[in-house]
């Protein structure tokens, strides 16, 4: 009985040593990292355990020849299934037969491309495809992190047992400072403990909301995955833990997979963007159409979710299947979207002090899908928005 206490008191000092020394030294590290909302790929949404070096140089290459370098994504992030086991010192090795290379070869490949390089784990003892995880190999594993030229770690919350889900994250931060190499670390622990509250103190750079984005507008399935909207509908109550260095992730993006139609793809992105989230493609980026590259590279929808105040975007009006949602930016401007989830085209309004201008301002606005400049107007704007799309706006106001 002694024994079991004596372990109890172990974990339970073990836990508050580890929270007091990240809340106050490495949660500020963190910050220098992700002033922006981080911007690449992960494997995960196409191609599941399907995976291998040759794909990762392709996705690579396509992600400078197709002009998404050009428009901000920097990260190629490999998901679950490129580890298999773990040799007699405890390091974790790769796959033989798919990363044949090695990971250090991989990552010098991809920064040879100006681009960075992510990895993924798990805080238990297994990921969630049943590979070894990096409880107990915390600090080992960040090393040889390093050590293979990481930027970006996902950190998934598979098989974690009793775990207390906050010291867990905070003993992997701490690890990943140790090195000394700036990696963005991203807390995928699906929403369950609320990341939000305590996500940035324990050095979290962004953490996942809900369970897994599925490929799809607004299904459900039994085990927690949803469609896009009613992610989008579990942030709004988020907008206050968000901001630079420290990010709501909404989950990685389905724009370009079958489940979603062109403008179910421009609504999904325009609403990641409004929410300052980050913009992880999760298509195959190699074979992408014309119309879906056009989404994931314009420049002027991407610099709303990259702005540097940092806000993300509320919904100031909600007229059920009707939405408007609207983030203000840095040079004092506005974002707003339009949103249409009902099955025709339907006219939304919105007035000026609805997104926080006065409400007989006038004010230029520029439509950011069409890159056209819409005129000056007074008290508002309307538009007539087609089934499951948006119109996405920019609005200065005259000063």
């Amino acid at each position: 009985m002694l024994q079991k206490y004596y372990r109890t008191a172990i974990a339970v000092f073990f836990i508050v040593f580890i929270l007091m020394g990240i809340s106050k030294t490495y949660a500020q590290d963190s910050v220098k990292l992700a002033l922006t909302p981080p911007m690449g790929w992960n494997s995960w949404n196409t191609f599941k355990c399907d995976i291998n070096e040759n794909l990762i140089k392709e996705v690579a290459d396509a992600m400078v020849t197709s002009g998404m370098k050009d428009a901000g994504y920097q990260y190629v992030v490999i998901d679950d299934c490129w580890q298999v086991s773990r040799d007699s010192l405890g390091n974790i090795q790769a796959d033989p037969k798919k990363f044949p290379s090695g990971i250090k070869a991989l990552a010098d490949y991809i920064h040879s491309k100006g681009l960075k390089f992510g990895i993924y784990s798990d805080a238990g003892l297994k990921t969630c495809q049943g590979r070894p995880g990096s409880r107990g190999y915390e600090f080992q594993d960040a090393r040889q992190y390093a050590k293979w030229g990481v930027d970006y770690l996902k950190y998934d919350w598979c098989y974690h047992g009793m775990q207390n889900a906050q010291a867990s994250y905070a003993l992997m931060a701490m690890a990943l400072r140790k090195t000394g190499r700036p990696i963005v670390f991203s807390i995928c622990e699906w929403g369950t403990n609320k990341p939000w509250r305590w996500g940035a103190k324990v050095g979290g750079n962004l953490w996942r909301t809900t369970e897994d984005i599925l490929n799809c507008w607004d299904c459900r399935t039994d085990w927690g995955g949803m469609g896009f909207v009613h992610i989008l509908d579990a942030q709004d109550s988020l907008a206050k833990y968000a901001g630079p260095g420290h990010w709501n992730d909404p989950d990685m993006l389905e724009v370009g997979n079958s489940g979603l139609t062109v403008p179910e793809s421009r609504a999904h992105f325009s609403l990641w963007c409004i929410l300052a989230a980050p913009l992880m493609a999760g298509n195959d980026i190699r074979h992408m159409s014309e119309p879906i590259k056009n989404i994931l590279t314009n420049k002027e929808v991407i610099a709303v979710d990259q702005d540097s105040l940092g806000k993300q975007g509320r919904k100031v009006k909600d007229l059920g299947d009707l939405e408007v949602w609207a983030k203000e930016l840095k040079d004092g401007s506005r974002a707003v979207v339009l949103f249409n989830r009902s099955k025709q085209p339907a006219k939304i309004s919105v007035n000026w002090q609805e997104i926080g201008l006065n409400k007989s301002a006038t004010a230029r606005v520029r439509d950011l899908w069409r890159k056209k400049e819409l005129g000056q107007f007074k008290n508002g704007f309307a538009a007539t928005v087609p089934s499951h799309d948006v119109v996405m706006i920019r609005v200065w106001p005259k000063k």
